[in-house]
């Protein structure tokens, strides 16, 4: 691997810099940031019962989604490419991108152990049984603000119902949102995707009027990663998951990273650790009843 070189873009070192940690970012990056997956992460990535996935669609919105599996439904052949053997549902947004060349942010992340790991690349191989992805960047993520539920598959052979277009979201979908203490959200810029999670207390999203979302963003590993795609392309999606019901709520919208506001101090006053807020208006979601197998225990805060 080359030491020397820099594995952020503009949006993530402009955002370094404004943090004051771009001159440790550059020493950090290039020994954290990796060009194939260590062999604690290949392992990691075959426990795992379902895998959180970034994709664009063909209008370039990002779209976090999820596929799932028994254990070892994700390998990893060599330390530069991970095979999926999972089919994204037919019609979803992950469905149409899922072609040779596409990129792809992918996430692992197993919270009863708080581990999770970041992939990002490229597809190079989809059929009807998987797609294979070819490691561009690979790092771990520190263990905070992740709930810690064990996830358990149960192996349903039912097609989940089909995704429920929402214009703007509805009491259900409100209700989901300001009860989550989980999200995952997806963000791109030119050369890539990236899905990333959040998580807080339960009630740290917020929906204002207009069906806009407020989240507080904490402090992390200062890479930056998702605002700084934000900060070049303000498109993103969200992804709630209803633990009780299997119910995937998926959300198309437009960011704005806030650093300063009269709302801001009083905001950042309730979440002890933010630094700063997003805010995102939706511009439209899908419902997918019983998109996702699985069986949860939550086995403590």
């Amino acid at each position: 691997m080359d030491s020397t070189r820099d594995p952020f873009h503009d949006g993530e070192r402009a955002l370094q810099a404004r943090a004051g940690m771009q001159a440790r970012m550059a020493e950090i990056g290039p020994r954290a940031i990796r060009d194939h997956m260590p062999d604690q992460h290949r392992d990691f990535f075959a426990r795992l019962p379902f895998l959180v996935v970034g994709s664009v669609d063909v209008d370039g919105q990002p779209w976090a989604s999820v596929l799932s599996g028994p254990p070892g439904f994700v390998q990893s052949p060599d330390p530069r490419t991970l095979h999926v053997a999972a089919q994204a549902p037919a019609g979803s947004p992950l469905a149409a991108h899922l072609r040779v060349g596409a990129p792809l942010g992918l996430l692992g992340i197993q919270p009863h152990t708080r581990r999770r790991n970041r992939m990002n690349g490229s597809v190079t191989r989809a059929s009807e049984a998987g797609f294979d992805v070819e490691v561009e960047q690979s790092f771990g993520n520190c263990p905070k603000y992740i709930r810690t539920r064990e996830a358990f598959f149960f192996g349903d052979d039912e097609q989940p119902a089909p995704a429920q277009p929402l214009a703007a979201l509805d009491d259900a979908a409100r209700a989901l949102i300001t009860r989550a203490d989980t999200l995952f959200i997806a963000s791109a810029h030119a050369a890539g995707v990236d899905v990333s999670h959040r998580g807080g207390a339960p009630g740290f999203v917020s929906v204002g009027p207009g069906d806009v979302l407020t989240l507080p963003d904490y402090a992390g590993n200062f890479f930056f990663n998702t605002l700084g795609n934000l900060l070049l392309e303000p498109r993103a999606g969200l992804l709630f998951i209803d633990f009780d019901s299997g119910d995937l709520l998926q959300v198309s919208g437009r960011a704005q990273i806030v650093w300063e506001d009269e709302a801001l101090a009083e905001a950042l006053a309730a979440h002890p650790g933010a630094q700063r807020l997003v805010r995102i208006a939706v511009s439209g979601a899908l419902r997918v009843p019983g998109g996702l197998p699985l069986q949860w225990s939550t086995t403590g805060p």
